[in-house]
């Protein structure tokens, strides 16, 4: 299987960028990642995410969701907060997020 982009979408959507310095402190994150991607997926809003992690350590997520509401609702779900709360307190020595509104979105893809 060949790794892909996400998707262009039909505009209006949003995304969440989420760009991060980590700890050395990986206690329990691989299984926290795991249960967030589990129940970002229930949210019928979400389109998708990419991700990647530099050779010096800057790490960055993108998430796409339908709208605004649809990001509310993860934010605001409380398995996701207890795991924010935790990488305030152990994974990341630094984070920004930032949310926008997708406004134009087209891709492409090789067919050879």
């Amino acid at each position: 299987m060949t790794t892909q982009p996400v998707q262009a979408f039909e505009p209006p959507y949003v995304m969440a960028v989420f760009s991060n310095i980590r700890t050395d402190d990986d206690s329990g994150y691989p299984e926290t990642l795991v249960r967030m991607k589990e129940i970002v997926r229930t949210n019928p809003g979400y389109l998708g995410y990419e991700s990647a992690r530099t050779p010096g350590g800057l790490g960055i997520t993108v998430a796409y969701f339908r709208d605004h509401e649809s990001l509310t609702v993860w934010r605001k779900d409380l398995e996701h907060q207890a795991a924010m709360k935790q990488g305030r307190s152990d994974w990341y020595e630094s984070y920004t997020l930032h949310v926008a509104t997708v406004e134009r979105s087209h891709g492409f893809v090789r067919n050879d």
